[in-house]
């Protein structure tokens, strides 16, 4: 195949070399210009030719042309491993001789208050904001049919104290016909059958009357259950504290447990302001520098100027495998209104000599 197209290109030369005829009646001069001319296109041919060809040749598996030399910089070396990434910023840092960690204000006593029996709401008596005291009634529920309950407690216990006085008056009256029945007897004035029949009469009684003070005290036991299960019909405080949210509104139904649906587990959610304090993260690395009683300066990214003064509290036995910490809870030395919940706080465990 390559024979055949070198044949072919060398035709197309010798076509393009060969002098055109010449024109009748034309002079020397003008043949000789067509002469050159015819010259020069087939100088071109030729080498446009040879390009042609060279590239064709390429194209049908000619040799291929030597590869351009491309200029790169030496690969780095990979003898330390595939590449790390980036590590998150430190939890703690070390600063002027001072271990300073991130955290938040937390409270250890909160709590979300809710009644400890399923009811619909039927009023909410607090607000987001409001000072609670520990029993305070913060939310009522729908407690109709467990009044209810209640009232007929107390008819039956009425009825059982009612049957004992019965029991007693009857027994009363027995005790005297056996007494009256004996002395008869004795005289002989009685039969011995009429004494055993007012002596059965008189056990018979007593035996009644301890069955109605048994019922008494069942029924006084219902009445003190009933009345329990009403009182629990209003969501109290269980302990004095800041109401922070309010989860529920008049005709909610709220349950002690979630079971799915728009039922509310809670009423509202209530806050110790006296047991808030700092939880801080420190780096592994650095835990060895924070003691417990250690004293601290804290401050609250709301208040940058103001400087918290408290004391590491404890330090928790447990580390973060995810995030190569351990926590430290850290005591407020004085309370303020102005240290919230979850507010952020920068603290800095401060060393021996600069502790105080």
């Amino acid at each position: 195949m390559q024979r055949d197209k070198a044949e072919l290109l060398r035709s197309i030369a010798i076509d393009r070399t060969a002098p055109p005829p010449a024109r009748q009646g034309s002079g020397g001069g003008g043949r000789g210009l067509i002469l050159g001319l015819g010259a020069g296109v087939a100088v071109v041919a030729v080498a446009a030719g040879i390009a042609w060809s060279a590239g064709l040749l390429h194209h049908f598996g000619g040799a291929d042309p030597a590869p351009a030399a491309v200029s790169a910089k030496p690969a780095p070396s990979t003898s330390a491993g595939p590449a790390q990434p980036t590590p998150a910023a430190p939890v703690s840092e070390v600063r002027s001789g001072n271990l300073i960690g991130s955290g938040y204000v937390v409270a250890r006593r909160v709590a979300t208050v809710s009644a400890d029996v399923t009811g619909r709401v039927r009023e909410v008596l607090v607000q987001e904001g409001m000072l609670v005291q520990k029993g305070q009634v913060l939310a009522t529920l729908d407690d109709v049919l467990a009044r209810s309950d209640l009232d007929l407690a107390r008819a039956r216990q009425a009825s059982a104290e009612a049957a004992v006085v019965a029991s007693q008056a009857d027994l009363v009256d027995a005790e005297k016909t056996l007494e009256r029945t004996r002395a008869l007897t004795g005289r002989q004035f009685s039969s011995e059958a009429d004494l055993i029949k007012a002596d059965a009469r008189a056990a018979s009684l007593r035996a009644q009357l301890v069955k109605s003070k048994a019922d008494v005290n069942a029924a006084r036991a219902t009445v003190a259950y009933d009345a329990e299960m009403v009182d629990r019909y209003q969501v109290r405080a269980p302990f004095t504290g800041v109401v922070t949210e309010k989860n529920a509104q008049p005709g909610e139904i709220i349950s002690p447990m979630s079971s799915g649906g728009f039922t509310r587990t809670g009423v509202c959610t209530l806050v110790d302001m006296d047991s808030l304090e700092f939880e801080v993260e420190v780096n592994e690395a650095n835990i060895a520098r924070v003691r417990a009683g250690q004293k601290v300066e804290a401050t609250l990214d709301a208040y940058p100027d103001w400087k918290v003064p408290a004391s590491v509290l404890a330090i928790i036995p447990t580390a973060s495998r995810e995030k190569a910490t351990i926590k430290v809870r850290v005591a407020i030395a004085v309370k303020d209104p102005r240290i919230l919940p979850n507010m952020a706080a920068k603290v800095t465990f401060l060393n021996e000599g600069k502790g105080g």
